[in-house]
């Protein structure tokens, strides 16, 4: 079987979609060697991660992504045409601006922040999303994939879609690797993703401040980036490192006191399981898709509560043992890759 990916996100700043696309992918080649995946992506970026026999990179031409974003509302040129005539299916990591063409398409859709906060994207955020018309993609797609029960259910309710036709795959947790270097910054919290208001870093700086007039000897470690980086940069206390390789990652989660995830929504959220896996606990707000996801393993506070997320993380590392020994099984990306495999397959016919 030949598969089109849009492999957009490969070319841009090295965030969640991206870390998806390549790690699902990778694990797609590795599982699937008899197939071939077909990587469309604009712009010039290495994808050097994603090196395998059967994983080819087809670059548009002219490679911007604007060009290309445009030839999507022109109906051309099609993903499947830019892949080869002979690619039997397409997968959308994400919505994304992109005519796919004649051959049938799974598109994934993480979550639907877009539709239930949209003030916190910027005007060009909301005219890309307006671009890509994921509520169309969703409902031309053989297949439409969620990361979890919570973002399937609000698919069915919102865009009214054949729940025969909505999947669930849940992404998988890297195993872990020995972390490299030593600890560079001693005691330590630990936030990992975008700096974007719906991921609520402002909430997280005013509750780690709380935390350390009551007591909290432990610093802020940021692994992120996005236009909310100068909130945090130069406050006390606070490490902005802005985009990490996986290797410095993999330190940062084995290290830490605890990783906070302050979102106000969440479509799965790996860096909670990510440091689980590597034996730290997690501090995130209560929503639902953590019932799945982490159950007990996690210290809970409602969204937007600084002061209970100050409490939180006074309180974490007495509680260490008692989260960790509640930490459910953790997904892989091979079983992530053999679920998503059966859909394309089924969508390819």
């Amino acid at each position: 079987m030949i598969v089109a990916v849009d492999a957009r996100a490969l070319a841009g700043a090295p965030r969640g979609v991206a870390r998806y696309t390549r790690e699902l992918v990778g694990a797609l080649a590795a599982a699937f060697p008899d197939d071939e995946y077909r990587l469309v992506v604009p712009g010039r970026r290495a994808v050097d991660a994603l090196a395998a026999a059967n994983v080819a990179t087809v670059r548009p031409r002219p490679p911007g992504r604007v060009v290309h974003g445009v030839a999507a509302v022109a109906r051309r040129p099609r993903l499947a045409r830019l892949a080869g005539r002979d690619a039997r299916v397409a997968w959308l990591p994400a919505p994304a601006p992109v005519a796919v063409g004649d051959i049938p398409y799974v598109v994934t859709v993480h979550d639907l922040s877009w539709e239930e906060r949209p003030a916190d994207f910027t005007a060009y955020e909301r005219a890309w999303h307006a671009l890509a018309r994921p509520r169309a993609l969703a409902r031309g797609a053989a297949a439409v994939v969620a990361d979890a029960e919570p973002t399937r259910a609000a698919l069915l309710e919102r865009w009214r879609l054949d729940p025969a036709r909505v999947r669930v795959v849940s992404p998988g947790v890297p195993a872990p690797a020995a972390p490299r270097g030593a600890n560079r910054f001693g005691r330590y919290v630990l936030y990992v993703g975008a700096l974007e208001p719906r991921k609520a870093p402002e909430l997280l700086l005013g509750a780690f401040a709380r935390a350390r007039a009551r007591g909290l000897d432990a610093d802020l470690v940021v692994a992120g980036t996005g236009r909310r980086a100068r909130a945090l940069a130069g406050r006390p206390g606070v490490h902005l490192l802005g985009a990490v390789s996986d290797a410095e990652l993999e330190g940062l989660y084995t290290h830490a006191l605890a990783v906070v995830l302050p979102s106000w929504l969440e479509g799965y959220g790996l860096p909670p399981l990510e440091a689980l896996a590597r034996g730290t606990p997690a501090i995130v707000a209560d929503l639902r898709v953590y019932d799945g996801t982490l159950g007990g393993a996690a210290l809970r506070f409602a969204p937007g509560d600084a002061a209970a997320l100050a409490d939180a993380l006074v309180r974490v590392e007495g509680e260490r043992d008692r989260l960790l020994a509640a930490a459910p099984p953790l997904p892989a990306w091979v079983d992530a890759a053999r679920a998503l495999h059966a859909i394309l397959a089924d969508a390819a016919g």
